[in-house]
């Protein structure tokens, strides 16, 4: 059995994010990764948005991490080529009650650190997006759009490069997790044989399935508000030119589940509308929906939009750790010491703003990985 420092479970984007952090030529590492290759799941299927940090609870984690980590990815996005857009957002509001919902949302965002952000009115919205129904808008010039493929080619490289070999292990599910004197036994099943490593740490990662990962240490999942919830969002593509450059989204739904169907240019100039949010208890990454609800929420600010312009696109499914008519949870970015864990650490329900947050997460981790192995 090999003995090794560091075994992180997923890479998706914050396992990649982590790995390129705290990989060194002094370290054994393994990153372990049950797909054929890595960011397969939530990390591939999003609104690939760069986010300000404007919604998210006051001293919360989505919030600190989101505001600190929007400029961190411009400068990694333009330091090492990673294509990338700042076109900016607009939040738009239609009649007094959203327009008041506006004036709501820019001072909370204001007050949790959200850089740059103006109310401005139907004129100025006219200005920016001269097809865009509104008689206000919050304009965020921080906000933007990315390639997450590319963001994931460079951390991959990046833990390469500080590892001086590719800690990336594919096609490799883990099966179980045993304490012992040493660390931690990790049971895994790699290309269809069964295999076992002991690791002085373990960097729960998982993305989808991290409750599932922490309950094999012994954690009850229940108890510790560590059970995730799969929350399925649904893309239609838009067919012809695209009637706006930037990101243009509704005041978010109270049901605090999503952010409502948005207006989601890519870099190649498809325009894209998405997502809508419901429950699953399965994976499933099938449009299932019918395009005129879609359709009802977009007219509503793009009024020349056609039902015939929408066409099914794609899916993705969220790691949320609330479940249906729960209020708002915060990511979970733990060191389990204090449950008879040391060394394990786990990420859960690190859903959006998962991709812009990436590398603050990474540097939180690699704080810990420090105090635990010096």
């Amino acid at each position: 059995m090999d003995h090794i420092d560091i075994v992180v479970i997923g890479a998706g984007v914050v396992g990649l994010a982590i790995a390129s952090e705290i990989a060194s030529k002094d370290r054994d590492m393994y990153l372990l990764e049950r797909e054929q290759t890595y960011g397969q799941g939530t990390s591939s299927r999003n609104s690939e948005v760069i986010h300000a940090g404007i919604y998210y609870p006051k001293d919360s984690l989505k919030a600190e991490l989101c505001v600190e980590a929007n400029p961190m990815i411009y400068e990694i996005c333009e330091r090492h080529k990673v294509p990338y857009k700042r076109c900016g957002k607009i939040i738009v509001a239609n009649g007094e009650a959203e327009v008041k919902q506006l004036e709501g949302i820019i001072k909370h965002a204001r007050d949790i650190g959200a850089r740059d952000l103006e109310l401005i009115d139907a004129d100025r919205v006219h200005m920016l997006e001269p097809n865009v129904k509104a008689d206000a808008a919050i304009h965020s010039p921080t906000t933007g759009i990315l390639d997450a493929h590319g963001l994931m080619d460079h951390f991959h490289r990046e833990a390469r490069r500080k590892a001086g070999s590719d800690p990336l292990v594919l096609d490799t599910e883990v099966t179980g997790i045993k304490q012992t004197k040493g660390g931690y036994v990790v049971s895994m099943v790699s290309g269809g044989e069964a295999f076992q490593v002991e690791a002085e740490m373990v960097i729960n990662s998982a993305g989808l399935y991290a409750d599932r990962v922490a309950a094999m240490t012994g954690i009850d999942i229940d108890e510790a508000g560590y059970r995730i919830h799969w929350s399925k969002g649904e893309y239609f593509s838009l067919t012809g030119k695209p009637p706006a450059l930037m990101l243009v989204y509704p005041p978010p739904p109270l049901d605090a589940v999503s952010l409502g169907i948005h207006s989601v240019p890519d870099l190649t100039g498809r325009l894209r509308f998405g997502p809508n949010a419901f429950y699953v208890d399965e994976i499933n990454y099938a449009v299932e929906s019918e395009k005129m609800p879609f359709w009802s929420d977009v007219v509503k600010y793009f009024p020349s939009v056609k039902p015939e312009d929408l066409h099914p696109d794609m899916t993705g499914i969220r790691a949320k750790l609330q479940g249906p008519g729960d209020p708002v949870r915060d990511f979970v970015i733990r060191h389990e010491e204090d449950r008879g864990l040391p060394g394990v650490i786990n990420l859960v329900g690190i859903e959006s703003p998962g991709l812009t947050c990436s590398p603050a997460i990474a540097e939180i981790v690699a704080g810990m990985v420090g105090e635990i192995l010096g």
